[in-house]
């Protein structure tokens, strides 16, 4: 037997509402809805974002000392160009550029042959490779420092023995430093850059692949001409938050070697300079300048690889 329901008449429901007091019937009506939902969020942006911003932006043009402050203009500013700030530019600028060069070429390729038919265990590869990124980088970061100790029993340094080379400092040598620096990058991010490629090979059409298979297209030509082009939005999403992470990096120096103290600073990053600047020396005043100096260059460099991948401009 059916059910009859009774729709509550529009009239009533208006006059509970107005009924109910004008700040209510006010919440209650589709031009205020959308301000109620946005609400939370602006004021989570103004509390969490907005105002350190400004702040940092106050305090770069003040010292600022234990209960009192005053403005020095620029002089701040003015003691950016030092050695120790080339540094730590250079290394940032390194470290960015490598993982740039690993962490966009390897995840397409992984992604590419996990999303291939011929590909066993999908799910399992998919799962492993995402681990890393839910494991702490505090604890990545120790596990590393350990394999790659300086002691000749690390297990860094067996592996060269077995193939007759002596122990090494690893974390020691600018080069071998960035190179496990990059590497522990590679382990840690490699699966979050593969998911972003499957989200984007599994939006592709399978009907542009058969046509192309029609027309006697190779796996290389789709590959450049299907693939790679339908694929660029993700790309540039991938590079762009890849040079974010890459110049905010400092934890995993941090934890490589045991604080802010590595040899001649060659682990020294622009975020490890703003740290040990404004916490550890308690110049709150030149690490604001610091911090938007990399904010500055992190935006610039970020503009102009949108600008140069097409991202500013209409498609033909």
């Amino acid at each position: 037997m059916a059910v009859k329901t009774h729709a509550v008449p529009r009239e009533r429901t208006a006059v509970k509402a107005a009924a109910a007091g004008p700040l209510k019937q006010w919440a209650y009506s589709q031009k205020a809805a959308p301000y109620i939902f946005v609400t939370p969020f602006v004021i989570s942006f103004l509390l969490f974002f907005a105002y350190p911003v400004y702040s940092t932006v106050v305090m770069s043009f003040q010292e600022v000392l234990p209960g009192a402050t005053k403005f020095v203009g620029f002089a701040n500013y003015s003691k950016l160009l030092n050695p120790t700030y080339y540094t730590a530019i250079r290394n940032s600028a390194t470290y960015t550029f490598w993982t740039l060069v690993v962490l966009i070429p390897l995840p397409l390729i992984v992604a590419v042959l996990l999303n291939a038919g011929i590909t066993r265990f999908k799910n399992f590869f998919r799962s492993t490779l995402f681990i890393p990124a839910l494991t702490s980088v505090i604890v990545a970061g120790t596990i590393f420092r350990l394999v790659f100790s300086e002691l000749p029993g690390a297990v860094a340094n067996n592996v060269l023995h077995v193939f007759g080379y002596g122990a090494h400092k690893w974390m020691a040598n600018p080069g071998t430093a960035m190179f496990v620096l990059v590497l522990l990058a590679t382990w840690r991010w490699l699966g979050i850059n593969v998911v972003y490629f499957l989200s984007g090979l599994q939006s592709i059409p399978s009907e542009l692949y058969e046509s192309a298979e029609i027309d006697g297209a190779t796996a290389r030509d789709k590959l450049m001409k299907i693939t790679l082009p339908l694929l660029k939005p993700v790309t540039i999403y991938v590079l762009t938050i890849s040079v974010y992470g890459g110049f905010a990096m400092f934890t995993e120096s941090f934890t490589m070697y045991n604080g802010n103290r590595s040899p001649k600073d060659i682990g020294l990053t622009m975020v490890g300079y703003i740290y040990q600047q404004g916490f550890e020396q308690f110049n709150l005043g030149f690490g604001s300048a610091i911090g938007l100096s990399l904010l500055g260059i992190t935006m610039i460099v970020n503009v102009l690889q949108l600008r140069f991948f097409g991202m500013f401009r209409k498609e033909d």
